[in-house]
């Protein structure tokens, strides 16, 4: 049985190739969850030869200065004895590494495709998968060694770019710290434990590693260090004999490393009475140890997370969609559901369930007021106006008393101006509509994996908006045009009809004046215009108002009321008539869509399988 390591470094690894590794969002992804080891370390501190030294095979990139510039995950799965070791990088997953010396060649060249054949550095980290009966189950992090100063082809944020990877990893309260430091070197300079002691100060994820104890000065131990004097940790201090440079140029194998270190600390007069918890095999199976345990301890707390997202996986799914079925009958039967969702959103914004809705009361309140209130009356009604009208009216035979042929011309022609604020009314509301029915469509959370359908309810409920408008437009001008053919004949009898005389004192409209002070009316005079535009300009007001209310129900009726009650019928009748093969058609999805759901199906089948392992590992090994 692999274990719980072991299962998790399959989680850590799969999450990665799903890109599901962290970064964004309020959840905190599985990956962040699993506890890791990050090897936190000084430049030339010996991270890469303790690194090595636990995988006992050489594998890493050597050199002069920064060598590790992005992250390396590396996740050691033991295997029996006798099978042959090799390794896999993420980014290849076809192919098996033999040969570590290639290995070695692809980090090299791997690091290099983002980086360049400099020294800068990349957060984007390398996922390495060693197999091997020599290791046991682990996953580490090599991280790019801090350094004080930036060297020669480097950014002069060099040092807090390091610094700020490094933390990125080690300031998680999940991730347990594997602290080098030289033994050449004063445990107060140390730059792994000083960031170590920033974001743990406690100690409790903390792992000392001393290296190169065998290249102190003579006389001199790191015994303080080693046993906790010098910086207490709550996790044992252990010492480690790195390869010399002549050993990896003679390419002295690491199993002869691991025994030349063991005789090492076994004969060493310093460190004899320790040399059960010193090396580097000492040091592994310490790691394995407390890894597994620090897992087993945050299992329920992975489990919540996994659970959650299962919950959010599970709801987004349903939100995105299912897969659409391939049978024509299913087929229509979600296009008409997904019309029905459409026509339930627009129907909101109408009754006032969604905002939108209450444009519509805005342009009867206001906009057809106004636009009523500008309309050229006081020009179309001035004396010199009304006195062609109505000299064109009556032909060769001026009037004789009250000019009735020019009142009905300058009121059926003044009415007319009214074509302009009833049609206006019927477009606005049109606009209002197709607006409508444009958000509807976006707000429509099943329509949206569906362009193309989308495209065609768009089309269909715009053709039908169109309809209604022609309806609105001709209802609203035949109210303006019964106005205008048939005046109201009761608003006329009680008006005056001449300009009121003078009184004796010249002064008009003087009360009850005998009869011989009266004066014969000037039916062509001013005066005599001036009351027939009065008279005009009060029926057209009269009209005007209760056309302010008749044509906003001509408008709802024909245009809203419609729009409810039938804006997809003429389109379900189309569908109606579609060949069956054509809906998948109108099913199209957007690519982006379908890989986003294809993306959902796997992390949350990745959840669901860890979920099921954990639980079953977690049992076996005693919970």
């Amino acid at each position: 049985m692999e274990g719980l390591i072991g299962l998790m470094n399959r989680i850590q690894r799969a999450c990665t190739a799903l890109g599901d590794h962290g970064g964004g969002g309020d959840l905190p992804t599985l990956w962040e969850s699993l506890p890791t080891i990050a090897v936190v370390g000084g430049q030339s501190s010996g991270k890469s030869s303790v690194l090595e030294s636990i995988v006992g095979t050489d594998f890493l990139p050597r050199g002069s200065g920064i060598v590790t510039r992005r992250p390396l995950v590396l996740q050691l799965h033991q295997t029996d004895d006798g099978s042959q070791e090799y390794a896999e990088f993420l980014h290849l997953p076809k192919r098996r590494f033999t040969d570590f010396a290639l290995v070695r060649q692809e980090i090299a060249d791997e690091t290099d495709r983002l980086t360049g054949k400099t020294k800068q550095i990349s957060p984007v980290p390398i996922h390495l998968s060693i197999y091997s009966p020599k290791v046991v189950n682990l996953t580490l992090i090599d991280l790019p060694g801090l350094t004080k100063v930036a060297v020669e082809g480097q950014s002069e944020s060099i040092v807090q770019d390091i610094e700020n990877m490094v933390r990125s990893y080690v300031d998680k309260p999940n991730c347990i710290i594997l602290a080098i430091s030289p033994a050449n070197q004063d445990i107060a300079t140390s730059d792994a434990i000083k960031l170590a002691k920033e974001v743990d100060p406690t100690g409790e994820r903390t792992f000392g590693v001393v290296t190169k104890l065998d290249l102190m000065d003579k006389g001199t131990n790191a015994l303080d260090v080693l046993e906790g004097r010098a910086y207490r940790l709550q996790n044992p201090w252990v010492g480690i004999v790195n390869r010399s440079q002549a050993d990896i140029n003679r390419r002295v194998d690491m199993m002869s490393a691991r025994e030349k270190e063991r005789e090492y600390f076994e004969s060493s007069p310093d460190y004899a009475h320790l040399a059960s918890r010193m090396g580097s095999e000492y040091l592994a199976k310490l790691l394995s140890q407390h890894l597994e345990s620090v897992i087993k301890a945050r299992i329920p707390s992975i489990t919540a997370v996994i659970n959650k997202t299962i919950d959010e996986l599970e709801s987004e799914l349903d939100t995105i969609g299912r897969a659409v079925a391939a049978d024509p009958g299913a087929q229509l039967y979600t296009i008409l559901d997904l019309c029905r969702a459409f026509d339930r959103v627009f129907k909101e914004h109408l009754d006032g369930g969604r905002p939108g809705g209450d444009r519509i009361y805005g342009v009867f309140d206001h906009k057809l007021p106004a636009a009523i209130k500008k309309l050229p009356f006081d020009r179309y009604l001035s004396v010199q106006n009304v006195k062609k009208v109505v000299s064109e009216a009556d032909g060769y035979q001026p009037h004789l008393i009250a000019p009735e042929q020019g009142y009905r011309r300058l009121i059926g022609t003044g009415l007319t101006y009214f074509r302009g604020p009833a049609e206006a009314t019927v477009d606005a509301v049109h606009a209002v509509l197709k607006e409508l029915v444009r958000k509807s469509i976006g707000e429509t959370e099943q329509l949206r994996r569906f362009p193309t359908l989308q495209a065609a309810i768009a089309t269909a409920a715009n053709e039908a908006l169109e309809r209604f408008r022609e309806d609105g437009r001709s209802t609203a001008l035949r109210l303006v045009e019964m106005e205008a053919t048939y005046p109201t004949a009761d608003f006329f009898r009680n008006r005056p009809h001449d300009a009121p005389a003078a009184d004796a004192s010249g002064k008009a409209g003087a009360k009850n004046p005998p009869a011989e002070s009266q004066v014969p009316v000037d039916r062509y005079g001013d005066g005599h215009y001036r009351t027939i535009a009065t008279n005009v300009s009060q029926y057209i007001r009269m009209v005007g108002d209760e056309l302010m209310k008749t044509i906003p129900k001509a408008a709802v009726h024909c245009q809203v009321r419609e729009a409810k009650r039938s804006l997809l019928n003429h389109f379900y009748v189309q569908i109606g008539k579609k060949e069956a093969g054509e809906f998948g058609h109108l099913l199209d999805e957007d690519p982006a869509m379908m890989e986003r759901r294809q993306q959902c199906w796997k992390r949350l089948e990745l959840y669901k399988s860890a979920r099921d392992e954990i639980d079953s590992v977690a049992w076996s090994s005693g919970r």
